[in-house]
């Protein structure tokens, strides 16, 4: 029998009986007489445990560690070499952990998983003073609830329709121009300046000087926006426009730099399945009507084909004012929350871990609770352990677990899962608790 550490927490304080009875059973015939057969009453115990343990601390032998707490974890062994194995933690066994499960989840993108925006909120001011963006909520932005789900904007690679100029002699700072250039460094290869729609008419072939942006709060969006899955909305004085990105009918999906891109088209999900109305590849007087990138979680519009005159927003045609403020992030915004519709859907790849925490009939049978004996401390603080609390707890000790912990190599808490209800712990019961993490 190799010689085993033992747990000065989990021995038996009803009797001396008991306790000898328990360590017996736990250690080799020889310690035992060596360390044990002489003690006659609970009081020394401790001693005896303590000098026993760092004797064999280091002997190079796996064994059990004894019994935890209630919701604690055992110190079966394992433990090989000169590593001391700590008596109240259970290493995990070589089939006790599994990670096999790799799941895609699908959920609303807004607030609270929803997956449709019907109201639209922005601070007081926002873009109507710097020209660049608006965030938008999905309630009022004054409320302690309001939360940002997404930003609308407007950029243009000269700065056109922000104040400033080139020269910087005039108080601005060509927000729209910065903005540009932001989508641009993130989104486009090195060396490429302009932004190109599908489709573009000759006099657009070498790129498109400005576009509005939809820009998801990364928050809302978690890992990426579900391609086929959102709707865009926007009104104007042509009625109802709707876009969806064309994913469904793409057969080899563009990939970038700055990861998939799919084309904007008019059409909609409403019936469950996305329905284009027209491909990006027949708009060919003024080119598609924007680009998606799901994994950024940006969607950019081609100004001139939202701004249209055949059944589109003239409204939506942006202002190219030098060096002023033609507020044409308020344009889109307006637009989108004029629809009072958006829908969109977030993806993300979910991973998990098993651990299969296993008690033994003869681990985790007692607990270290206060409540759990009677006892008492006298003036010397010597502690007179009693009885169990529940009579019929002598000879046959049981213990409730109500969490797991899950510790790290050096012996540090880092997780703790908690039962639904405690379970029963005895002598005559095993129990294995799967702990679950998904990340």
């Amino acid at each position: 029998m190799p010689h085993t550490l033992l747990n000065i927490n989990a021995i038996p304080t009803s009797s001396i009986v008991d306790a000898l009875r328990y360590i017996e059973s736990r250690v080799t015939p020889g310690d035992y007489r060596d360390y044990f057969s002489l003690i006659d009453s609970l009081t020394g115990i401790p001693a005896a445990v303590t000098l026993y343990n760092q004797q064999h601390a280091n002997s190079g032998d796996g064994g059990n560690g004894g019994d935890g707490g209630n919701g604690g974890d055992g110190g079966d062994g394992g433990n090989t070499g000169n590593t001391t194995p700590s008596p109240l933690l259970k290493p995990f066994g070589q089939y006790d952990i599994s990670q096999v499960d790799r799941q895609v989840v699908t959920s609303g993108l807004f607030s609270n998983g929803s997956g449709t925006l019907t109201a639209f909120h922005t601070a007081s001011l926002l873009g109507d003073t710097s020209a660049s963006y608006v965030e938008v909520y999905q309630e009022a932005a004054s409320n302690s609830t309001a939360q940002v789900q997404f930003a609308v904007g407007y950029a243009h690679i000269n700065g056109s329709g922000s104040i400033g100029n080139t020269t910087k002699t005039t108080s601005g700072n060509r927000e729209t121009a910065a903005l540009y250039r932001q989508f641009r460094n993130v989104i486009l290869a090195p060396n490429t300046n302009k932004f190109t729609f599908t489709a573009a008419p000759a006099a657009s072939s070498s790129g498109y000087d400005d576009f509005y942006f939809v820009a998801f709060n990364r928050a809302q969006m978690r890992e990426k926006v579900d391609p086929g899955n959102w709707e865009l909305r926007i009104s104007g004085s042509g009625g109802i426009t709707r876009l969806i990105d064309d994913s469904g009918a793409t057969t080899n999906t563009n990939v970038n730099v700055s990861g998939r891109v799919y084309n904007v088209v008019s059409g909609s999900i409403a019936s469950g399945t996305a329905v284009t109305h027209r491909a990006a590849s027949l708009e060919t007087v003024l080119g598609a009507a924007g680009l998606f990138y799901p994994d950024l979680g940006i969607i950019l519009l081609n100004p001139e084909w939202v701004g249209r005159n055949d059944s589109g927003s003239i409204e939506l045609r942006p202002g190219r004012s030098s060096n002023t403020l033609d507020n044409n992030a308020q344009k889109i915004f307006t637009a989108i929350s004029g629809s009072g519709y958006f829908a969109a859907r977030r993806e993300e790849e979910i991973n998990s871990i098993s651990y299969f925490a296993r008690a033994r009939n003869d681990e985790f049978n007692f607990s270290s609770n206060p409540t759990y004996s009677t006892g008492s401390i006298d003036a010397d603080g010597v502690k007179t352990t009693g009885k169990f609390k529940v009579a019929t707890f002598k000879g046959d000790p049981r213990a409730y677990i109500t969490q797991v912990g899950l510790y790290d190599d050096d012996h540090d808490l880092i997780a703790v899962a908690k039962l639904s209800q405690p379970v029963l712990k005895s002598f005559s019961r095993e129990a294995v608790i799967k702990v679950k993490l998904d990340y």
